[in-house]
């Protein structure tokens, strides 16, 4: 037997799954003629599959049946290789591990090409990852071309979600059930568009940040694209009475902030976000950090108290965005990198969480030397999932990671596919990827349809804090 383990893409050597999880199909990257890889649980049943190209996929089935027999052990790979010589290797075995805490049975996510320009084939998917099977649910192609983002789910619920389109097919398309309803937010006061949305837990109220954004470009190698904002606030939006209110003007007397990326606490009493003094003319966006801060919410008066700094970044010189609570309401997650808006094209961005009984923030063990962002909890808070960047440095892939505690995390694991080569195939990049609690019941009919129907204005309620 040789002292090592085989070589296998993607490197699922040592990760955590949950016990209905798609078959971990992968490849194995060894020399080869013919390649044999047993999979063993502790109590007896066995896996074989046998690969003349390295290409290890197994039966939906009988890996299901593997699954149940592993739950709380490990799944044991015994890796085989015959070579042209006729003699056989076998490789030091690798292991899984196996847990009892399932993840959400679907993940929904935008594919796009790594572009920075506006326009190109784009859509939203949602994949099962109990098996292989994914359709789209919305594209672009039906909805001339136009750019759609930004979607968003109520508490990882497949029936109530919204999106948004921008051009000629331009609104915010809300998703109940299998009815989608074509909104126009954009109204009274407001100088840009409802960008980055948040879902208050009862269902009632929406915040989105207004944001103007802009796109500076890189000469270096190491950084492509800076996006940041020049301007952003929050807004309220009541979905029972089709309401659009500011969330606040000022909360000093002198200072004005950019806000952006809200996210609600799990009991609704608490709105968190992002915030920074809103930059001055000639600024330099090196300079620009946003700290972490929460307001207290009344969901019967739907009005604010005080903000309230969190964790205030901007003191060791880093920058927070897109921070995800977890559904017990003890942790947030988010991206923390050295300077800006948008965390999604700094390479050292990576992942911290925040322990909100105790105030520690500590660095997360499933971080890589690429940027790590987008990262959502499923509805049982023992899963993380996010986008990296760590195969090649451009293509965000969505990465799972079980979660115990902040000192006691799984080993991530890129999404598994029925071809593991697809990833070195794929130009399109995965984004904001969100673990969902079902399937989605419209499709992208329902949203061409529902682009031509005209919009329903949201009426605009002046300002409160």
């Amino acid at each position: 037997m040789l002292d090592r383990e085989p070589v296998i893409d993607p490197d699922y050597s040592g990760v955590t799954v949950p016990g209905n999880i798609a078959p971990m199909n992968f490849i194995i990257r060894e020399k080869g003629g013919h390649y044999i890889v047993k999979a063993l649980s502790a109590n007896g049943v066995q896996l074989s599959v046998k690969s003349k190209n390295g290409v290890v996929r197994f039966n939906l089935k009988l890996w299901r049946k593997l699954l149940k027999n592993s739950v709380g052990g490990k799944i044991k790979f015994e890796v085989y290789s015959k070579n042209t010589d006729g003699t056989v290797s076998q490789f030091k075995p690798f292991f899984m591990n196996v847990v009892d805490e399932l993840i959400d049975p679907f993940i929904c996510y935008r594919l796009l090409y790594p572009g920075f320009e506006a326009g190109g084939a784009m859509k939203i998917v949602q994949r099962s990852l109990e098996s292989f099977y994914e359709s789209s649910v919305v594209e672009n192609q039906l909805l001339e071309d136009n750019c759609i983002n930004c979607h968003s789910f109520r508490q990882n619920n497949p029936e109530h979600f919204l999106l948004h389109v921008r051009g000629s097919k331009k609104g915010t398309y809300f998703i109940e059930g299998n009815r989608v309803k074509r909104m126009e937010l954009r109204v009274g006061e407001m100088t840009s568009n409802a960008v980055y949305p948040s879902w208050h837990p009862f269902g009632q109220y929406v915040v989105f940040s207004s944001n103007k954004i802009v796109q500076a470009f890189h000469m270096g190698p190491d950084k492509r694209n800076e996006i940041y904002d020049l301007n952003s606030s929050l807004l309220i939006y009541s979905v029972y009475n089709n309401e659009i209110t500011p969330c606040s003007i000022m909360d000093t007397v002198n200072t004005v902030y950019n806000e952006t990326f809200p996210c609600w606490s799990p009991d609704g009493n608490h709105l968190y976000y992002c915030s920074t003094e809103q930059p001055k003319e000639k600024f330099d966006y090196k300079n620009i950090r946003y700290n972490l801060i929460r307001k207290p919410f009344d969901p019967g008066s739907g009005t604010f108290g005080q903000r309230e700094v969190v964790f205030d970044a901007n003191k060791i010189n880093k920058s927070v965005s897109l921070p995800s609570i977890s559904p017990d309401g003890r942790f947030v997650v988010f991206a923390l990198s050295d300077y800006g808006t948008s965390s999604i094209w700094h390479k050292n961005a990576d992942l911290y969480m925040l322990d909100l009984s105790t105030g520690k923030v500590s660095w997360l063990a499933l971080n890589s030397n690429e940027a790590e962002s987008y990262q959502s909890w499923s509805s049982n808070g023992k899963w993380i999932v996010f986008s990296s960047k760590r195969r090649d440095g451009l293509t965000a892939r969505p990465y799972i990671a079980y979660f115990d505690s902040p000192g006691n995390m799984g080993k991530p694991f890129i999404l598994p596919q029925k071809n593991p080569a697809v990833y070195d195939k794929m130009l399109e990049t995965f984004n904001i990827p969100e673990l969902i609690t079902g399937e989605i019941l419209v499709g992208p009919r329902d949203f061409a349809r529902a682009s031509e129907r005209p919009r329903l204005k949201a009426n605009w309620v002046g300002g409160k804090d």
